[in-house]
């Protein structure tokens, strides 16, 4: 690898590098590429016994605290799952499943008893679980789950029940064989003395579902999803409880727990923040599908470049004896624009990634209660940069295979079957449109606990108060980045584009502009009632998922800003200001509309922008080989048919 390749890798690995290094040696010694063309139980056989085989690498035990067996350093266990999809994206789904999802479950929500009964077997891969949430009715509302937990205090269990059709478990990883024991998100039901029963609320509980031979329990119906569009080395499955009883100690009862004669007591008096509290505490789902899209994509990038730089279509006019007779594809102006914006935004949200994970290690690594707008803050981000991420993927992974022809579309060359596998990222661990829409609405409520769900006539009843100022303050960014924004603002109309304070500007301007005509739509809800105000709310969804963009966009700038202004060697610090240029410009172009229309841009900027990202891209040409050798993916994971 050159030089610069190597300069560049360091800034994308950021502060995890030691954790990514130890990953790249374990896949370039174990690492072997799906094989899309082994039969379902082939793919679930071999994902099952690398999973066990993971148990051993240390990566899973990373993500526990040291005083439940683990190590105590969840970012690098997060970016050691991340890289796993390099090789197989089933392994990190079930991987995902089993110590971020399940054992994150039984850490963050339980107590003590629970840690020591559970996490030591679930770490080393004695005790397969999974994490049964979704349900066929309900998978975004969580809140309206239909599955209950009612607590019989004469017996002193709780009875596990799936009162309709719609209450089905579905989905579940893990569900269809492998898992014996599931963390299950229900409505607990609870009476007190001289109290009615009712429902206190979604809380999770530990219930067995099969036993030692692998056959369901009493009460238990397992089925299996089949053949899926992809992951199908995960046993996604179904699970219908029919008065299961599991005794009280099931309850993970960190936030709230049930007294023997049914008294339901919870330091969170507030159900809303209770529950949402409980939900923050699993936040590590969400990063860890953000950082695995963005590994998908570079991979992708990674074939359909190298694939560029050696493949040549067409004649080159003039080209003297002994010259190649045909143009790369990579010399191509529509090839480069295919290709080199996509890898510009790679190198974007990586850095934005590496920020997210470290800033969840910083709250959740000590293991001490986080601070609650810490918290907020950091789900926020967390849905956000997923949506934005998982996007991504699903849209570049497409790109490259086009752009590699029939070629791509070969299974021998993986971009197919990472297509299929990740496809379903877009709505895992929260639909990206409902999860845009949560970050525009966290932005514009400032976060108050009474409007945290997504109910339209909770967001229409809430007193807009805070302004666009509230957004940057929140969202704390280096001090350089700041000052070039502030500056630029000073400076007067049309500054140049490749300025960096003006891209910042752009972006930031967009956000605030969006989210101040978004609260004055709110505040004219606010005075409807009933239908009137869901239709008002209803009608403002669009503008709430363009917030959520908006505000994305512009954390992952500044966080690529602050990292490049790091970068110390003046040659390295040159490429990633075309590329970090590159990926500021190619959203101000997707967006060019808006910014005609709210006159952000002229006429004859906006033509600039386009003229821009066409001289950017070829900046970058020479440099498009580093650029994705910097990725750092092992050689025998890049070894597919149509690069040999």
């Amino acid at each position: 690898m050159a030089d610069l390749g190597t300069a560049l890798r360091s800034l994308l690995d950021g502060p995890y590098a030691q954790a990514r290094e130890s990953t790249r040696d374990l896949l370039a010694s174990t690492g072997v590429l799906t094989d899309p063309s082994h039969r379902v139980e082939e793919q679930r056989t071999q994902t099952r016994e690398a999973l066990l085989a993971l148990a051993k690498s240390g990566i899973p035990a990373a993500g526990f605290a040291k005083d439940h067996g683990g190590t105590g350093d969840p970012g690098a266990s997060i970016v050691g799952f991340e890289m796993l999809v390099y090789a197989d994206v089933s392994l990190m789904v079930k991987a995902g499943v089993q110590w971020g999802l399940f054992g994150g479950a039984v850490e963050n929500l339980g107590t003590q008893r629970h840690h020591d009964t559970y996490l030591p077997r679930i770490i080393d891969g004695d005790l397969l679980g999974c994490f049964a949430m979704t349900e066929t009715g309900h998978g975004s509302d969580v809140q309206s789950l239909e599955t209950t937990a009612t607590y019989d205090a004469a017996t002193g269990e709780f009875i596990i029940d799936s009162p309709t059709a719609t209450a089905r478990k579905d989905y579940i990883g893990g569900a269809a064989h492998d898992a014996t024991l599931a963390a299950v998100f229900a409505q607990l039901v609870t009476a007190g003395p001289g109290e009615e029963a009712h429902s206190r609320g979604v809380h999770c509980l530990l219930v067995p579902l099969r036993d030692d031979e692998g056959r369901d329990l009493p009460g238990v119906t397992t089925s299996d999803c089949g053949v899926k569009g992809g992951l199908n080395g995960v046993d996604n499955g179904r699970i219908v409880f029919d008065q299961v009883r599991v005794p009280r100690e099931n309850l993970l009862d960190r936030y709230a727990s049930v007294a023997e004669d049914g008294t339901y007591s919870s330091p969170i008096e507030n159900p809303n923040r209770r529950f949402f509290t409980m939900l923050g505490t699993l936040i590590r789902g969400r990063v860890s599908i953000a950082g695995a899209s963005g590994a998908a994509a570079r991979q992708a990038l990674a074939i359909a470049v190298r694939y560029a730089l050696r493949r040549r279509q067409f004649g080159a006019p003039g080209a003297a004896a002994g010259e190649p007779q045909e143009v790369l594809l990579m010399d191509y102006r529509t090839h480069q624009r295919r290709l080199l914006p996509a890898l510009a935004r790679a190198y974007a949200l990586q850095t934005a990634q590496n920020g997210l994970v470290e800033t969840l290690s910083n709250i959740q690594g000590g293991g001490a209660v986080a601070d609650p707008t810490a918290q907020r803050d950091l789900e926020a981000l967390a849905a956000g940069v997923k949506a934005y991420a998982s996007w991504h993927a699903t849209e570049t992974i497409q790109e490259c295979r086009e752009a590699c022809g029939g070629a791509g579309y070969m299974a021998a060359n993986r971009l197919t079957t990472l297509k299929a596998d990740t496809d379903v990222f877009t709505t895992f661990e929260g639909d990206n449109t409902v999860l845009m829409q949560l970050v525009g609405k966290e932005l514009l409520t400032g976060y108050a606990d009474d409007v945290r769900g997504l109910d339209p006539l909770g967001m229409a009843s809430f007193a807009v108060s805070n302004a666009a100022e509230v957004v940057l303050e929140r969202t704390p960014v280096a001090p350089l980045v700041a000052r070039l924004r502030d500056a630029t603002r000073r400076e007067g109309d049309e500054p140049d584009l490749l300025d960096r304070g003006t891209q910042i500007s752009l972006l930031t301007d967009r956000e605030e502009h969006l989210l101040d005509t978004l609260a004055r739509r709110m505040q004219a809800a606010r005075k409807l009632s009933g239908a009137e105000a869901f239709a008002a709310v209803n009608r403002a969804q669009d503008h709430l998922v363009h917030l959520g963009r908006a505000h994305v966009e512009r954390v992952v700038l500044e966080s690529f800003v602050a990292a490049v202004c790091e970068v110390e060697d003046d040659e390295v610090r040159s490429v990633l200001d075309t590329v970090c240029d590159l990926y500021a410009l190619s959203v101000v172009e997707a967006d060019k509309a808006w910014f005609l229309e709210h006159r952000r841009l002229s006429v004859g900027r906006a033509k600039n922008v386009t003229a821009s990202v066409n001289g950017l891209c070829e900046r970058l040409r020479p440099h498009a080989a580093d650029l994705v050798d910097a990725f750092g993916i092992p050689e025998n994971l890049l070894d597919v048919e149509m690069l040999r």
